[in-house]
């Protein structure tokens, strides 16, 4: 199975469509542990995005990938914008002029991605943050592939991961973010960028297993 650019552009536009429907959840989230934006930051973001897509239409995927991050660092407010931006620029910049992609290419690039919310975050897992979601899904992901296992196969054992992942956040105490303010007091609460991330990986599921 091959990813390809027109499928990038479907998984973006799910993407946005998803959390549009989840502003308010993913706000709700927020003001427990954060600034009560997320949602709407993100979504003005991926709405915003939308509107560059025709652009890049018949672009190759890492072109497609900078715009979508390059769109949400200029348009998304608090942290979700530069980290998530950077996140798809980073895999826009391991994709290339490519406008297939197989597993371990998709790999390659969400790789790429953690790479760049670690370094532009300076976090790593067990903070309370997207990473302990995006981290565990990716490693499912990578697990799956090297025992030869379909990449549709492989993709639902990665958002199960990062669903675990994303839930595993609730017992955590943050130690980054807006959230870290409040030290004991975040705890008992879900991460709402473990959250949206585990939306844009189930996103991402959709749209493969309507391929």
């Amino acid at each position: 199975m091959h990813i390809t650019a027109e499928h990038v552009i479907k998984f973006i536009e799910r993407v946005a469509a998803t959390i549009k429907a989840q502003r308010d959840y993913l706000t709700q989230l927020d003001s427990a542990i954060g600034d009560s934006d997320h949602g709407v930051n993100l979504d003005r973001g991926f709405t915003t995005v939308l509107t560059k897509l025709p652009g890049v239409a018949d672009k190759d995927i890492g072109a497609i990938l900078k715009t979508v991050g390059t769109t949400l660092v200029s348009t998304v407010g608090g942290a979700s914008g530069p980290l998530y931006g950077t996140a798809f620029l980073r895999a826009g910049m391991a994709t290339g002029d490519c406008f297939e992609l197989g597993a371990t290419d998709v790999i390659i690039a969400l790789d790429a991605a953690l790479e760049g919310i670690q370094s532009r975050g300076k976090s790593t897992r067990g903070e309370k943050t997207m990473i302990d979601a995006i981290g565990p899904g990716i490693d499912a992901l990578k697990a799956a592939n090297a025992a030869s296992e379909d990449f549709v196969s492989a993709l639902r054992k990665s958002v199960a991961a990062c669903e675990v992942g994303m839930r595993a956040t609730i017992p955590m105490l943050a130690t980054k973010g807006r959230a870290s303010y409040l030290g004991e007091r975040s705890i008992g609460h879900q991460d709402p960028g473990a959250t949206s991330a585990f939306l844009m990986a189930q996103a991402m599921l959709d749209v493969v297993e309507g391929m």
